[in-house]
């Protein structure tokens, strides 16, 4: 309980707004290696996701591929492409490795978005002639979206919780106080950035959710409200008529 309190008054101290790395410019550095991972991810992944979900074809290619880019371990790929590319490109190098990270769970959201669309709202689509585009923006990806916001949200928590090693290679970020702080036994301020990072995570989550959220379509939220009442309603009805088994094996009605 010490060291948590000690962490929290290392978060706060006012000593946090100076130095060579202040707190807020660190949680900056790390929130821009974030949101710029995700971006460049979401500009590769998307379009192929949507051409996997509207086309059928290449699924099983992206399913290998998104599995083995999970597999790679980022800070074995930071350092590697730190090593290849130089040292004056090491910002270039974590932002490979991020992006890396970050494209499975765009891609499979945006595949999967289309997917789970019931096949019979496409052929409604084609029978009132509208064209593959048409159904593309109109049909599928305002349908899709909620599931891309997760993909969204998932490979953002992933690639903040790993930006971390960016202080690996002398970038800067909340990771560099835990760098700092093993080799001093400062654990205070280990717990204290890692807390910090935890925090980023969760708001980002909770972003990402209220998004999530947000982006359901009007027309689906109504469907999903409006069906649920009725069977609400109808499992009562069934509940109050429903005969009710005797001890000697005959049903009677319960009484009203």
């Amino acid at each position: 309980m010490n060291l948590f309190l000690d962490a929290l008054a290392w978060i706060f101290s006012p000593d946090r707004l100076t130095g060579s790395l202040p707190l807020p410019a660190a949680i900056g550095q790390h929130l821009a290696f974030t949101f710029a991972a995700v971006a460049i991810a979401a500009i590769i992944a998307i379009p192929a996701g949507w051409a996997i979900g509207h086309t059928g074809r290449g699924r099983e290619f992206a399913v290998a591929l998104s599995g083995a880019a999970r597999a790679i371990p980022t800070l074995g790929l930071v350092i590697l492409l730190y090593l290849i590319i130089g040292v004056l490109y090491k910002t270039e190098a974590a932002m490979v490795a991020f992006v890396v990270l970050a494209i499975p769970s765009i891609l499979a959201g945006a595949y999967a978005g289309f997917e789970a669309i019931d096949r019979s709202v496409i052929g409604a689509g084609r029978a009132v002639g509208m064209t593959e585009w048409q159904i593309l923006w109109r049909i599928e990806v305002p349908l899709g979206l909620p599931l891309l916001i997760a993909g969204l949200r998932s490979a953002a928590i992933q690639v903040v919780a790993t930006v971390t090693i960016a202080a690996y290679i002398g970038l800067g970020g909340v990771g560099f106080f835990i760098l700092q702080g093993i080799p001093l036994r400062r654990f205070d301020q280990v717990l204290g950035a890692s807390i910090v990072v935890v925090v980023l995570a969760l708001l980002l989550d909770g972003l990402f959710a209220l998004v999530q959220r947000l982006v359901v379509p009007r027309g689906v939220r109504a469907r999903s409200r409006g069906t649920s009442e009725p069977d609400e309603r109808a499992g009562l009805r069934r509940t109050r008529t429903a005969p009710i088994r005797t001890a000697a094996g005959a049903s009677a009605l319960p009484s009203s």
